[in-house]
């Protein structure tokens, strides 16, 4: 096992993007896409989770740490709906950027610069948010058992990733990298993508129980992502510890 979930080469993939996270049209776009039903799975389940009544601020008093949180674009979003936000990243130019970004908007989010073996919190999470990120990490064994120990018993994980099969190499490399310029080539390494079943006996060896599971399916003709039952490219899962 290793000491460390850092992989360098992703980190500076990443951090020589780090200038276009809040640009629409730029390198992320394909990400600001995908924002609005990450945003709206997690409100849903975290209301359904915590049996939550309030419609406005729904996660007030809710501690809430976005692991990987590259610029703040899933953050940001979680903070206003009330949520006590820290957002970690092992790109310093990443948490730059959403640091600046957060003090434009006059957002009181707690960035910092780790990942989440060199957390030392005061306090457990409520809610840890794993989106993108796990299929871009140096050990998944490792970095799923160090972030289970940062979420509270009872708190929900929501880990979102690739599948590993032939229809995720078509579809978010050849199709995303190499035929529709959806992404930068490069961005992904199939050979990290993770089936869901090897995700949950991960989780469950760290006190993981999955809740559920689903799938993030891109609709061409209505130019927008949409959850499905489908899971053979992007899916979502929630896990609660136990």
């Amino acid at each position: 096992m290793a000491n460390n979930t850092i992989n360098k080469e992703e980190i500076d993939k990443f951090s020589r993007m780090s200038e276009e996270w809040w640009d629409p049209d730029g390198k992320f776009k394909p990400l600001h896409k995908f924002n609005p039903i990450r945003i709206e799975y997690i409100k849903n389940n975290v209301i359904k989770e915590f049996k939550i009544k309030k419609k406005t601020k729904p996660f007030s008093n809710l501690e809430i740490l976005d692991i990987g949180c590259g610029g703040g674009l899933l953050t940001e979003p979680m903070h206003r709906l009330g949520g006590k936000l820290t957002g970690i990243d092992a790109s310093g130019k990443n948490i730059n950027i959403a640091k600046i970004h957060a003090k434009k908007k006059g957002l009181k989010i707690n960035y910092i610069c780790s990942s989440p073996e060199n957390m030392k919190p005061k306090k457990k999470y409520d809610v840890i948010l794993n989106m993108e990120v796990v299929e871009h990490v140096n050990d998944l064994d490792f970095f799923i058992n160090t972030s289970s120990k940062l979420l509270k018993k009872n708190g929900i994980m929501f880990i979102a990733t690739l599948n590993k099969t032939l229809k995720s190499y078509l579809f978010a490399i050849v199709g995303a990298e190499y035929i529709l310029n959806w992404l930068p080539v490069g961005t992904h390494d199939w050979f990290k993508f993770v089936e869901p079943t090897k995700l949950q006996n991960i989780c469950k060896k760290n006190n993981l129980k999955l809740s559920e599971i689903d799938g993030l399916n891109y609709n061409l003709f209505f130019d927008k992502w949409q959850k499905s039952k489908n899971t053979d490219v992007n899916y979502i899962s929630i896990f609660k510890k136990i």
